[in-house]
């Protein structure tokens, strides 16, 4: 009787008050989106700082977003259970404690184990904050903009992180872009304790040990196939058995959950396409992104010589296009539905990974500025008609495990696209300028990335192509 109580207060909030709700929840994801992205402009100084190469520092940035991406569902579920603020206010904690050791790193090692808890501190965010302000909002046509804003904010933050690292770095030093998240922390502590309401599942689940085990080892593997690949060798011994593992951790992983009563991922929701490809294009949005940050960040810093500062700011662009288009993409979702804003996502960001695959050391910095514009014109108008469509597929009482798989997915396109990019790029570090590695030859490297990125966007075409037009103006899986 508690619980059911909890979870369906006899009142709901003023209008004010949900929007206020909103507002805390934004702030809070606007910090996991920027970390997720402000690393990346920073990675050739924590390389220099660390004394560590490429492959370490694709580990900094994928230590984050793998335990993010393989916690994501536990996280909502565990805060179904145990109410969704005390979950929220445990994340914010521990991400706050993470980015002080982070700051405070004196070694790779002791980063990338810190850039792990940081990933388990943000675990409890993402999937919390939708699954609060879907339980605030119990008009459809409300929960919709306001699920558009959210994703908006998201998205934006994702995009604000190398302009925000760059001017951080130049005026700092890369440890200040862990220190930055103290204050904000803090300030978003108060915040929540103050203006958001406990909430609960309907229904308690129980806990899917085994299958968070089985998820967490299989994307762990896919992901360190990816960083390790190149140096290894794909044919290796060790990447044949880096293969046989993954499968049989996948395998295991999809039978396992067929069998239990409460599993951890309800693979029934793969039956509905609208669920399948609003997952699949998140994932496609977010390997273009971290693929585009990554690329961007070590073509610019080593093959132009610019400067971290110049780095992050050469994304403005991108930011502009984000930041105008992601709240319109949200008004067209509640309009006119999501196939629209999809096709503008998909053509832009098609469009700005062709302008780069011919990339070279002379290229005209006006046409990288259009590329990384036009990138972001697609990030922004995509993220709203895909989390809308995800979460309207889910019935409401699974509201933490609607955004989870949501937020798993991008994480996952973030890792891999960050492995990716990485597998792209020889070591900079112990290379001359004419050899590979060099300005010359680090250029020619990342063309087969800016090619991915457009087939990228393509894929988003496809998505755009299976959504219904007005599938999500009034979304009936969240109501």
């Amino acid at each position: 009787m508690l619980t059911k109580s909890l979870a369906a207060p006899p009142s709901p909030p003023s209008t004010r008050r949900r929007w206020t709700v909103l507002a805390v929840c934004a702030l809070s994801m606007f910090l996991v989106g920027v970390d997720t992205t402000i690393v990346n402009v920073g990675l050739p100084e924590i390389g220099r700082g660390l004394d560590v190469g490429t492959r370490g520092l694709e580990w900094v940035v994928d230590a984050y977003t793998v335990v993010m991406a393989s916690l994501l569902i536990v996280s909502g579920a565990l805060a179904d259970r145990f109410g969704r603020r005390r979950v929220f206010r445990c994340g914010l904690l521990v991400f706050g404690l993470a980015s002080l050791a982070c700051a405070l790193a004196p070694s790779p090692g002791v980063l990338v184990a810190a850039r792990a808890v940081q990933g388990i501190g943000a675990s409890m965010l993402s999937p919390v904050a939708l699954a609060i302000v879907v339980n605030a909002m119990p008009d459809p046509r409300e929960r919709a903009r306001a699920i558009g804003v959210w994703a908006s904010v998201f998205g934006l933050s994702m995009a604000a992180g190398p302009v925000t690292g760059g001017a951080l770095i130049a005026a700092f030093g890369w440890r200040s872009v862990f220190w930055i998240n103290a204050p904000v922390v803090v300030i978003a502590l108060v915040l929540v304790t103050v203006f958001v309401p406990e909430s609960r599942g309907e229904r308690a689940r129980r806990l899917d040990l085994p299958g968070q085990a089985l998820l967490t080892m299989a994307l762990c593997l896919c992901v360190a196939i990816l960083i390790e690949g190149p140096h290894i060798g794909w044919t290796s011994p060790a990447a044949l058995g880096g293969y046989a593992l993954a499968t049989a951790a996948t395998a295991c992983f999809v039978l396992v959950e067929l069998r239990r009563r409460e599993p951890l991922m309800d693979l029934g929701l793969f039956r509905r396409p609208p669920f399948v490809t609003a997952v699949l294009g998140a994932t496609a949005v977010f390997v273009a992104l971290n693929v585009t940050l990554l690329l961007n960040t070590f073509y610019l810093q080593h093959t132009r010589g610019w400067t971290p500062l110049a780095t992050g700011a050469a994304t403005l662009p991108m930011a502009l296009g984000a930041t105008v288009c992601a709240p319109w993409s949200g008004a067209l979702v509640g309009r006119l539905g999501p196939r629209r804003p999809l096709i503008l996502a998909g053509g832009t960001t098609a469009a700005g990974g062709l302008c780069l695959v011919n990339l070279d050391q002379d290229t005209n910095v006006s046409l990288i500025l259009l590329a990384f514009l036009l990138i972001g014109i697609g990030f922004g108008f995509a993220n709203a008609p895909l989390t809308n469509t995800a979460v309207s597929g889910l019935p409401p009482s699974r509201a933490g495990v609607a955004g989870a798989i949501t937020s798993t997915s991008r994480q996952v396109g973030a890792a891999i696209g960050i492995a990716i990019a990485g597998s792209l790029i020889t070591d900079t570090d112990h290379a001359g300028p004419g050899g590979p590695g060099g300005p010359a030859g680090l250029a020619t490297e990342t063309r087969p990335g800016w090619l991915l990125v457009s087939a990228c966007g393509l894929f988003l075409l496809v998505v755009a192509h299976t959504t219904g037009p007005r599938s999500a103006r009034t979304p009936s899986g969240v109501s």
